[in-house]
């Protein structure tokens, strides 16, 4: 891993941070900090700087950055505090879906139970509660759900029978009453190869999470730093100055996390495209391994922490509309669910290196393959 800064990245999030500073924002304390999706003021500075062919293969006519460049444009986006319409954009890419489609459900991952899949004649009936990144009317949903074969992504048509949405509260969720789905509408598997589109999606959004820590830290660094109390600084006294301190520590750790793990990821696809197809899983885990899965429970943790430090730093001004503080607060609560709660996220992490590691013995200690415990899901 090249520890040197890109100038090309370099570039792009002074151009990205430039841009995202002139979006106008919702200064109210209540209500929705932030609109998602297509239909968000952030859509346009992406769409000006061409973020949609970032990541893109060039043979297709993208620009083939590669994951990196996707994880800076979501860690700036989650910096600012606006929403984040390129990861649905960038998740129907990797993995084939419709352009301009809403994610739901991928809350519930890596079990994917969210949702409910019934088996009926030619496919599925759907069922269950889940959010939505944008209720936008005529997009169609991108929907994270468990069949037989395992967690799979299904687009479900806008105006389907049997979907409702419900916008008026923040994040707003879609609700399936036997929504029908047949076998054609099955876009993708959401398996846990590592460097399949799940991984890359959870690094998108570990970077998203990594960048509303980050916002909400400057913010109270700067606070701390002009507000006076018993005639010295805040960012003076021990009480908050160690707090603040020990975020910095976390966030520069965790964004080594996020970083590795786009960078494992890139290698891993590109050993893959060398091989020709061959041994491909194998590859991808000698080089990827859980470093997505790690990467993204690591800024889970550290957004509700140094955002939860930063409000007990600014006192009651805190959820004032002149810090902004409530918007990152918000963001982090909502936003450190997405695509698997911790907690799980560190189980499925621990299986997996442990798998790895009963393999390793039996392939190397004993001459013998050993029965590999069961891929967790």
């Amino acid at each position: 891993m090249d520890l040197t800064p890109d100038p090309l990245l370099v570039q792009l999030r002074k151009a990205l941070r430039t841009s995202l500073a002139a979006v106008p924002v919702r200064p109210e304390v209540h209500g929705a900090p932030v609109t998602d999706g297509a239909s968000g003021p952030a859509r346009t500075v992406l769409d000006r700087l061409g973020a949609a062919g970032f990541e893109r293969p060039a043979a297709t006519g993208g620009l083939d950055l590669g994951l990196t460049a996707g994880v800076l444009v979501s860690e700036e986006l989650g910096r600012a505090a606006r929403g984040n319409p390129y990861r649905a954009d960038a998740l129907a890419a990797d993995i084939g879906g419709p352009a301009g489609a809403a994610l739901a459900g991928l809350e519930a991952l890596p079990a994917g139970t969210g949702i409910t899949a019934s088996p009926r004649d030619g496919g599925w009936e759907l069922t269950g509660t889940a959010t939505v990144d944008d209720p936008g009317a005529g997009r169609p949903l991108l929907v994270a759900t468990r069949t037989d074969a395992g967690p799979v992504l299904v687009a479900v048509p806008a105006g389907a029978p049997g979907v409702r949405v419900a916008s008026t509260c923040w994040p707003p969720v879609v609700r399936f009453e036997g929504a029908p789905v047949t076998e054609a509408d099955v876009v993708g598997a959401l398996d846990d190869a590592p460097a399949g589109p799940l991984a890359r999606a959870r690094l998108r959004q570990a970077a998203y999470l990594l960048g509303i820590a980050d916002g909400a830290h400057q913010i109270a660094v700067r606070y701390a730093g002009t507000r006076r109390q018993f005639d010295t600084r805040l960012r003076d006294l021990p009480a908050v100055a160690f707090p603040l301190a020990r975020a910095m520590v976390a966030l520069r750790a965790t964004r080594a996390a996020v970083y590795r793990g786009a960078w494992l990821v890139d290698a891993a696809h590109d050993q893959d495209a060398a091989a020709d197809g061959t041994d491909a899983l194998g590859t991808a885990d000698a080089v990827a391994g859980t470093a997505p899965v790690v990467a993204l429970a690591t800024a889970a943790e550290t957004a509700r922490d140094v955002v939860r430090l930063c409000m007990q730093s600014c006192g009651v001004r805190a959820m004032t509309a002149e810090l902004g503080l409530h918007r990152y607060f918000r963001l982090a609560t909502a936003e450190s669910s997405r695509y698997g709660e911790p907690a799980a996220l560190w189980r499925l992490a621990g299986a997996a290196r442990l798998d790895l590691a009963r393999r390793a013995v039996g392939e190397n200690g004993t001459g013998r393959s050993v029965v590999a415990a069961g891929r967790p899901r």
